[in-house]
């Protein structure tokens, strides 16, 4: 059976709607939410495990206790596709977005199932409705560039590759590899997306030729390609380690690109690493943005909050060194933004006590970082 990896949403088992609580139901309505999520999580084990039909069972007997738990409407739809059934699948995903208009994976995975069926259009369609409820999925925007480009929309395509490329690096390795982008590969976007991938592998201590080859996937033509224009441009070394019977080549990120970005060295038995971490003045700026957040909070500033959220979050300020280094708090980050631009001044003024506890643990690890940072320097 073809695998979608590419596009697969993962599930969470902690993304479901919010359970009532046993004071607020009835023996009967206890019973019927108990087995609902059992029949969910039996669905998804059995999808892990590639069994969809028997998870469309399960999910159908879920929405059948009751008919608006959206994520069984949304796994159901998913499970019709894996099985090439495109049309039952957008079905699903239409009485999931009745239920919840602003369910981003929803549209998201409808547009998946229309590029399935050819239908460009209406998966282009689909993405950016998606982007537009949740503007930080960096799996819509990638979508989104497949489509775009498949329709002959190259340059729109690359636009939004780059920017599913700043919310996650790793969208540019499976970009490099992805048929979708055949017709991309001879612009001059695509290649600078080349490189951005040969300077990651080479970042994480892949500094030879072949091993670049092998971590990427990619072919060794553009692999030689990209390392001869990162040379040129002054962003990688090349340098020779001589051994008794020859000489090989590799390659280092300059001093001033590796001071921007870190690295990541590799030693001993099976490549284990030890990661350089970001330059010290990112984690001093961090640092300073959670001190002033910390101030908003206090005094209840909303718009000013979701300022200094967006320059932890984004990846055109410090996302990007925050999703590397402290994944879970920049997740909850997210969360709490989204709340607030949603709910304002009400949800801000009722959970300050959770944003200072946030704020709190995460400087603390930052200033942990700094110190370890010092010890390995000196």
């Amino acid at each position: 059976m073809e695998k979608f990896f590419r596009r697969k949403v993962t599930d969470k088992f902690n993304y479901h709607e919010k359970e009532k609580k046993p004071s607020e139901l009835n023996n009967t309505d206890n019973i019927n939410n108990i087995q609902k999520f059992d029949l969910y999580n039996n669905g998804i084990n059995h999808m892990a495990n590639e069994k969809l039909t028997d998870a469309i069972r399960c999910f159908e007997l879920s929405v059948r206790i009751d008919p608006q738990f959206v994520n069984a409407w949304i796994k159901k739809g998913y499970a019709h596709f894996h099985l090439g059934e495109y049309t039952v699948a957008i079905s699903c995903y239409n009485n999931a977005l009745d239920l919840d208009i602003n369910n981003f994976e929803a549209w998201n995975l409808k547009g998946l199932a229309y590029y399935r069926m050819n239908n460009l259009d209406k998966a282009v369609e689909c993405c950016e409705k998606s982007i537009d409820i949740n503007h930080n999925d960096g799996m819509s925007w990638y979508n989104l560039s497949c489509y775009l480009v498949l329709g002959g929309r190259v340059d729109d395509g690359m636009e939004a590759l780059k920017r599913a490329i700043e919310i996650d690096i790793s969208y540019a390795k499976r970009a490099v590899r992805d048929k979708d982008f055949d017709n991309a590969k001879a612009e001059e976007g695509f290649r600078r997306i080349i490189e951005v991938v040969v300077l990651e592998a080479i970042r994480h201590g892949y500094d030879y030729a072949g091993k670049i080859i092998w971590i990427t996937g990619m072919d060794q033509v553009d692999v030689n390609d990209a390392l001869l224009r990162l040379s040129m441009k002054g962003l990688v070394l090349r340098k020779e380690k001589k051994s008794f019977l020859n000489k090989e080549e590799y390659f280092e990120l300059t001093r001033d690109i590796a001071s921007k970005v870190g690295t990541i060295k590799r030693s001993g038995f099976m490549g284990k690493s030890r990661e350089v971490s970001p330059p010290v003045q990112q984690l001093k700026d961090i640092s300073e943005i959670l001190a002033k957040m910390r101030e908003s909070v206090e005094q209840g500033d909303v718009q000013l909050t979701i300022g200094y959220f967006d320059k932890l979050i984004n990846p055109s300020f410090h996302g990007s060194t925050m999703i590397e280094k402290f994944f879970n708090e920049h997740r909850d980050l997210r969360l709490y933004q989204n709340r607030l631009q949603d709910k304002g001044q009400e949800y801000l003024n009722s959970h300050k006590s959770d944003f200072i506890k946030l704020m709190i643990e995460i400087d603390s690890k930052v200033r942990g970082t700094h110190f370890s940072n010092n010890v390995i320097d000196n």
